[in-house]
């Protein structure tokens, strides 16, 4: 797109020329503005009712055309017609030699090979391509790096040139169906973000009931240990006499305290221990 200053340099060019300004007076305004090193877009130009006059005339309806070949043209469309067309000033050629190198950059290619840019140039030698190369890249025609080892120019970004009243149906195609598709992503970008968010949830009570799962299972442990050791005391202490506390006393050879404190450690430690799982 073309840039405010742009505009507003074309814009300053065309407030200076009175109203009624007709003939040579809107020519050297013309002269003017495609010389002129920062303007790079012409429609209000061609728009201005002085401007728009000319056509009436035989002798300044050529440079009515001519603003026509700096706004959507190239270099070679006006050396096909320049035998109907007004001479070019060694500033209006460059200004369209820089021009035509924004409209090839603008079809896509992004690396300009400098054999191509010669030849559609018409330029006697590889200096003077370099020379343009770097006047258009400091006017901000275009964003982009020399590259002198390959001969090429890669080009970043350049700026707008005109629009034809019918490219805009097509213009406004693109953008639809651009539209579309940034709906379309922001539509999958929410189905997402909805999946993501019921994900989070089931893993949030996964975590919650595997934690009451731990606390019942620690519980349980914790319980069986003090059942053993309940029984343990009411065979020793409170029915010594039995034989299953006489069993233990003598088969194993333990008292109630030495079997209550490796019943302990069992338990802190789990039912899992070095010597497998009791």
């Amino acid at each position: 797109m073309s840039s405010p200053a742009t505009s507003n340099l074309l814009q300053d060019k065309i407030a200076l020329l009175p109203k009624h300004a007709k003939g040579l007076a809107v020519v050297h305004l013309i002269k003017e503005v495609l010389e002129h090193p920062l303007i790079f877009v012409y429609g209000e130009l061609k728009d201005a009712p002085q401007v728009s006059a000319l056509k009436d005339n035989p002798e300044t309806e050529p440079w009515v055309r001519l603003i026509d070949i700096f706004a959507f043209g190239v270099y070679k469309d006006y050396r096909r017609e320049q035998s109907s067309l007004p001479p070019l000033t060694p500033g209006m050629e460059n200004k369209l030699r820089a021009l035509t190198i924004i409209s090839l950059a603008e079809r896509g290619n992004k690396r300009l090979l400098y054999s191509s840019l010669l030849e559609e140039l018409e330029l006697p030698s590889l200096r003077s391509l370099e020379d343009l190369l770097i006047e258009v890249i400091y006017s901000k025609g275009i964003e982009g790096k020399m590259d002198q080892k390959n001969a090429w120019l890669e080009v970043s970004s350049t700026i707008g040139r005109d629009i034809r009243k019918e490219q805009l149906d097509g213009i406004a195609s693109i953008l639809s169906s651009w539209c579309d598709n940034c709906d379309n992503v922001l539509a999958n970008i929410e189905s997402q973000i909805i999946l993501a968010n019921q994900l989070k949830g089931e893993s949030q009570r996964e975590k919650v009931e595997l934690e009451n799962q731990i606390s019942k299972m620690k519980a349980s442990c914790k319980g069986a240990a003090a059942a053993s050791l309940l029984v343990d005391y009411e065979d020793d202490v409170i029915h010594p006499g039995t034989p299953s506390s006489q069993g233990s006393s003598q088969g194993g050879g333990a008292s109630f305290m030495e079997r209550t404190r490796r019943k302990f450690s069992r338990s802190k430690a789990g039912p899992f221990h070095k010597g497998g799982y009791k």
